[in-house]
């Protein structure tokens, strides 16, 4: 019924609408137009004499004044626009008559007035997966700033946190769990793992200690035994790094689902690229930390140098990014990756692999 009555006031303007002008007298033109130009002729020629416009200026202004003072000099008087004519009649029947009964006609055909209506949040379709986590994390947030001893919400929103991308805040999900609840194999693997993102894909110290400490409550934890792995191969260890990943694939299930990553560490280290000698690495114990900085950094800018004559070495690549990164230098690790796509981009095994480590030491986006 509201319905009804709304579609009826808007008819009822819309007549209205067309019928004032065809009811109302035309405008006549009078000696009041002759009398405006005229004064403004007057205002034109006082403010050429006060110096507020140029003889140019006034000079149009008073030729396009003059032509309409002639056009309302000579122009006939009207007569009033509300006689009865046929056309105005047809015009007032058409508006009356026609006009509600044409728009009630497509409305019922095209319209669908026995519809409920729809709630403007309906009509927007369902909520997208970005919002549905910002949403979750939002509501999250709100419970654990009033309950902060919660550690499921720490526990559900730890993940979350290192999907979104926010580390820092991973890491501190992962060590207030680790306050309240304790620590057992799982949240010390965790709070290593949210280590390693939140530097860069590093495996740093205190990732490291999280990773051997999660070892002590289960030995066989995958996860940790990975981290480790990737550690001793970021130290310059690729010998320790290949037995522990090689022990981890001996001894998995067949379907455990990260033997293939395991696998793609292992081709990694087992055929490295050449670089320091046992000798260079002994000889480097007897230097001081910054000779032995300078003695890292020679090394990689001469595997830079190799890499721009042969390119398609792609465990030089890897190896020279993860150089990058452990001395610190992004910027370089970042040009060093773009250069290493150019170079592998014809051979889609090594571009994996290259791609693969990319995003491991977070150098994407």
């Amino acid at each position: 019924m509201t319905l009804w009555f709304i579609l009826g006031l808007m008819t009822a303007a819309a007549i209205f609408a067309v019928l004032w002008p065809l009811g109302r007298k035309s405008q006549l033109r009078s000696g009041n137009d002759i009398a405006v130009y005229r004064a403004q002729l007057d205002e034109i020629e006082a403010d050429r004499a006060a110096g507020r416009i140029a003889e140019n200026e006034a000079q149009a202004a008073r030729v396009e004044i003059s032509r309409r003072l002639l056009a309302a000099a000579d122009a006939a008087p009207t007569v009033v626009a509300g006689d009865s004519s046929p056309l105005r009649r047809a015009a007032a029947l058409v508006a009356l008559v026609l006009l509600p009964l044409g728009a009630a006609s497509l409305y019922l055909t095209f319209g669908s007035p026995h519809e409920p209506s729809q709630p403007i949040a309906d009509r927007r379709g369902p909520p997208s997966e970005e919002d549905s986590i910002l949403d979750l994390v939002a509501r999250v947030e709100a419970h654990l700033a009033n309950d902060p001893d919660d550690t499921r919400g720490w526990q559900v929103i730890g993940p979350v946190y290192m999907r979104l991308g926010r580390y820092d805040d991973a890491v501190k999900a992962q060590q207030n769990v680790l306050r309240i609840s304790g620590a057992n194999a799982d949240r010390e693997t965790n709070l290593g793992e949210s280590l390693t993102a939140a530097s860069g894909g590093i495996v740093t110290a205190e990732a490291k200690a999280a990773f051997e400490r999660a070892l002590t409550f289960e030995a066989n934890e995958p996860k940790a035994r990975f981290f480790l792995g990737l550690a001793a191969e970021q130290d310059g260890k690729p010998q320790e790094a290949a037995a522990i990943w090689r022990d981890m694939i001996a001894t998995a299930p067949m379907d455990a689902r990260w033997l293939d990553i395991v696998r793609q560490a292992m081709a990694r280290v087992e055929s490295p690229p050449p670089g320091p000698t046992d000798k260079d690495v002994s000889a480097a114990d007897n230097l001081s930390s910054e000779q032995r900085t300078a003695m890292v950094q020679g090394m990689v800018a001469r595997l830079a140098e190799r890499l721009k004559t042969e390119g398609s070495d792609v465990d030089g690549w890897l190896r020279l990014l993860q150089s990058y990164m452990v001395l610190g230098e992004r910027e370089k690790a970042l040009a060093a990756a773009a250069d290493a796509r150019r170079a592998l981009a014809t051979d889609p095994d090594k571009l994996r692999r290259v791609n693969e480590l990319i995003k491991g030491l977070g150098l994407e986006g």
